[in-house]
């Protein structure tokens, strides 16, 4: 259920955001990439583990990094972020012990990413496409 109400969740936000425009500006699934990495350090806070917090942190830190590059050069740099997290999802608990996520985050989170990145995907091909029209 979790990867069904992640994936729905990313095409609804996604969809949305094309609607009302807010994708118009390259800034925005920038953004949404480093919101979604941000989560693993709340999930440490509340865990009340400093040593999740710092290693979450470092983490956050490439993913931060890879989207403002993403954002400067190009939006696939952030595709790859988004696709790479969801990985990253997927390994998480054999990488971090992080005792604040929840036990279905991590399915729920891999199936946003996926899907987010997909959709940015898209996006970038049409555009491409339109422009070589």
């Amino acid at each position: 259920m979790a990867y069904l109400i992640g994936a729905c969740l990313a095409l609804a936000v996604s969809g949305a955001a094309t609607l009302i425009g807010l994708d118009r500006d390259r800034a925005f699934y920038p953004t949404v990439a480093v919101v979604i990495a941000s989560y693993y350090a709340l999930f440490a806070v509340l865990g009340g583990s400093d040593h999740a917090l710092m290693v979450e942190t470092a983490v956050i830190t490439v993913f931060l990094a890879t989207s403002v590059v993403g954002f400067k050069y190009s939006l696939w740099f952030v595709v790859a972020a988004l696709a790479a997290h969801g990985i990253f999802d997927a390994l998480h608990d054999q990488l971090i012990a992080n005792p604040g996520v929840p036990v279905w985050w991590p399915q729920f989170c891999l199936s946003y990413d996926v899907v987010a990145a997909g959709y940015l995907t898209y996006l970038l091909l049409r555009r491409r496409a339109a422009t070589h029209s």
